[in-house]
């Protein structure tokens, strides 16, 4: 398996490891549920060093962007990030991703680690075109974030940068101790929190990590693993590559329409997804919580009137919310809040019922 930078400290740590698409990653440290109620509360600190960074570089850096993303690009400025999709033809997705603009020839794109090189593969391909540069050094960048509400507190101790300025979605280049590093308000748990992006051995990155975590005792900050991160995200709505999208639902139907700007100009995708928005979607993602007792799992199948529909796309037992909820496609004259249908769960259909998404949002 492959092994990120902060390998060693996950094993100092006590976290248990399993393989994530190839990478020996901490599930978690002290237990999900508690990981996933101190980030809600106070903190957790993450190695999300697997995830991909891809620089594309030169004159046309824009344009080459703007043509891969659904996004506006264009609204970027230098020590701004954007989400969007990375779409296919069709209008569905390669993936989804970060875009942080550095200059104004250069951005830095993150995907997620799963599709890293198919995602290359394909931006490389696309933006050839423009006459820039696509870059991959996922191999060379170590990735921490540190989320919850006192993860300022935390990363002002090992930086006299002034992180506590930066707004949502903004970035700063500084020094994390004495490591170059990027500095990012943004993160994957729907809490304040940062991720930093930085090049370093793989024993500055262990003591960096076990340093942020010695630290962040005092504050109720822990190490948390790929669990917490995962109902984490589920919790506040945020989508997952391979369970609530993919390359067989557009983006209209993700319910990610915020993130569609047909005034940019051509992008890959936008004539068949502005002739969806045109007509009308027929089915689109939804958040649900079980009426019944069962805890709904990524897989199970889903019954309307009776009916096999489609499959749960994401659900757990929400740690914080203490309620069962998921996420699953339904038809659009289903998919009203308070609609009801039924998932199957150990060969019994359970009652569920459409509710307003984000499940968790922060109060601040």
């Amino acid at each position: 398996m492959k092994k990120t930078t902060i390998n060693s400290a996950h094993y100092h740590l006590g976290g248990k490891m399993v393989d994530f698409f190839g990478w020996d990653l901490p599930v978690q440290y002290s237990g999900l549920s508690e990981e996933h109620n101190a980030v809600r509360t106070s903190g957790g600190i993450f190695d999300v060093s697997h995830m991909g960074e891809i620089f594309i570089k030169g004159d046309s850096a824009l344009d080459a962007v703007q043509y891969i993303t659904s996004n506006n690009i264009s609204k970027l400025k230098p020590g701004k990030i954007l989400y969007t999709a990375l779409p296919t033809e069709n209008g569905c997705f390669v993936d989804d991703m970060l875009v942080y603009m550095i200059t104004e020839k250069e951005y830095l794109l993150v995907v997620n680690a799963a599709n890293l090189e198919k995602d290359f593969k394909w931006i490389s391909s696309k933006v050839e075109r423009f006459g820039v540069s696509a870059e991959n050094l996922s191999d060379k960048y170590t990735q921490i974030a540190v989320q919850g509400p006192n993860a300022e507190k935390l990363l002002t101790q090992f930086t006299s940068d002034k992180i506590g300025e930066l707004k949502y979605y903004y970035f700063l280049t500084g020094k994390i101790g004495n490591i170059d590093a990027i500095i990012s308000r943004t993160g994957y748990t729907g809490e304040d929190g940062f991720e930093i992006y930085f090049k370093a051995d793989e024993k500055t990155a262990s003591d960096l990590f076990i340093n942020l975590a010695e630290k962040g005792k005092d504050l109720g900050i822990i190490p948390a693993g790929l669990g917490a991160r995962d109902t984490l995200r589920l919790e506040s709505k945020m989508s997952l590559y391979g369970n609530d999208i993919d390359d067989s639902h557009t983006i209209l139907e993700a319910d990610l329409g915020w993130i569609l700007k047909f005034k940019q100009g051509d992008f890959i995708g936008k004539e068949p997804l502005l002739k969806q928005k045109e007509e009308g979607i027929r089915r689109k993602l939804v958040g649900f919580e079980l009426v019944e007792k069962g805890v709904p799992r990524h897989g199970y199948k889903v019954f309307i009137d009776g009916k096999h529909y489609s499959e749960v796309t994401s659900g757990t037992f929400a740690p914080f919310l203490r309620k069962p909820i998921g996420l699953v496609y339904l038809p659009i004259e289903h998919s009203e809040v308070g609609s009801r249908f039924h998932v199957e769960i150990r060969g019994k259909q359970i009652e569920a019922m459409v509710v307003e998404t984000p499940f968790y949002k922060r109060s601040s």
